[in-house]
């Protein structure tokens, strides 16, 4: 039996907002979850640090020292509501087994290499693409604030306001969202364009614990909804069959697209400190986005047009690839059309549409190569990508092609826009 102490990678279920980007971000696939916790497997983890960065709430950066023989297994994980206590030292000494005979003794060159020849033939977790996304922000951002309102914070969370409920795509048969405004009256809540809020929804899950809180994108700039007051707003959709046309119901998207004027909704957040946008005047902004992934694109476009109301941002230039199946399902389409061409550069892209052939935005992408290369060249450039997570592969392929196209080669560039951060990516 292994006598080696390890420090276990552990996620907090209590902080944890299962936003789902250490799953994603996990190079070796060690980490998985269910439909109440996200969990490492000790087994697999090789504590290559890289889902720590970019976890908005800080429930990734967890350790505990174990014996190995000892760890804690998924299955234990699955059902923890709180973090077990770190082990005292006498403790860790009395769970640490006995050394065999085999330990104790001299071991032989050949049979160092028979283990490491038997180990080499287990098959090794499969490695994850590169990771293209920054989990820095850009140098120009705005200091944000995080965690002012959580399960480790003074205050547990607070309590919102519903002011807007507002519904913006035509009703389906199998989805529909909201556009929801949210008052914090006298409570502090400072955001920026980028970040994102917990909604706790009321009651009890089917075991009779406390629903955990749902992570939504902001959807308003950094001065609020209604500039200068305390609100900021979301873009929430509720999906009201499955894939299989079975009727589904979600815990959080349906309570807050059934809410009423005057409801009060429990928060905590705000979130993310990366996802940021730049504020220097001459930043390029190139927007890639699907459904309710739209929420931090409309944000930094409202921002944009309130500055340059204030003659500012004169030069910096906004470029927008929205996706949707089909025109009925693009929220805030209306809204869009009202947007000045000299203002932004929007590039829509429909897969569903009838009689017409399939589009996603990395087709619309392709479609402007020459204009997204020269950008994109351009150091006052960034990138953001949100929606699903189907939607990544997709838009790194096109962008490596539009930048190999030019003669560059795209693992040197993209990672040099990471370093930069200069590309972001929150896919879910």
């Amino acid at each position: 039996m292994s006598t080696e102490i390890i420090d276990q990678h552990l996620i907090d279920p209590e902080i944890c907002i299962r936003c789902n980007t250490c799953e994603a971000t996990c190079p070796v696939g060690a980490i998985t979850h269910d439909s109440r916790n996200y969990v490492v497997d000790a087994e697999i983890c090789n504590l290559c640090m890289a889902c720590v960065p970019p976890c908005p709430t800080g429930s990734i950066d967890n350790w505990r020292k174990i014996p190995k023989s000892r760890a804690y297994s998924i299955e234990e994980q699955l059902i923890w509501d709180i973090l077990p206590e770190a082990l005292a030292a006498d403790a860790l000494a009395e769970m640490k087994p006995a050394e065999s005979s085999l330990s104790n003794s001299s071991v032989s060159m050949e049979q160092k290499e028979s283990s490491v020849a038997q180990s080499s033939n287990t098959p090794l977790p499969m490695a994850k693409p590169v990771n293209f996304g920054s989990t820095i922000p850009p140098w120009s951002a705005a200091h944000p604030y995080v965690n002012l309102y959580g399960p480790k914070s003074a205050v547990k969370s607070v309590k919102a306001t519903i002011v807007g409920n507002f519904r913006v795509t035509e009703v389906g048969s199998n989805y529909d969202t909201h556009h929801i405004v949210l008052d914090f009256h006298d409570t502090p809540f400072p955001v920026l364009e980028g970040q994102s809020i917990g909604i706790i929804p009321p009651g009890t899950d089917d075991q009779g614990k406390a629903h955990h809180a749902r992570q939504y994108s902001i959807a308003s700039p950094r001065n609020g909804e209604r500039p200068e007051y305390n609100n900021l707003s979301l873009t929430i959709k509720r999906v009201l069959e499955d894939h299989a046309g079975n009727p589904v119901k979600g815990v959080a998207s349906n309570f807050m697209c059934d809410s009423q004027i005057g409801d009060q909704v429990e928060v905590i957040g705000p979130f993310g400190s990366s996802f940021l946008m730049p504020n220097h005047p001459e930043s390029n902004i190139i927007m890639i986005c699907t459904g309710t992934g739209s929420a931090p694109m409309r944000a930094m476009t409202e921002w944009r047009r309130r500055l340059r109301q204030t003659g500012k941002f004169k030069n910096g230039q906004l470029m927008l690839f929205f996706g949707a199946r089909t025109q009925a399902e693009l929220p805030y389409f209306g809204p869009l059309q009202n947007l000045p061409t000299d203002f932004i550069d929007i590039n829509l892209a429909f897969s569903r549409t009838p009689n017409e052939p399939k589009k996603y935005v990395q087709d619309a992408m392709l479609e402007r190569a020459q204009d997204l290369v020269t950008l994109l060249k351009n150091p006052n450039t960034y990138v953001y990508v949100c929606g699903l997570k189907a939607m990544e592969d997709g838009v790194i392929k096109a962008l490596e092609e539009i930048i190999q196209k030019d003669g560059l080669n795209w693992n040197e560039f993209g990672n040099q826009l990471k370093l930069e951060g200069r590309l972001h990516l929150e896919t879910y």
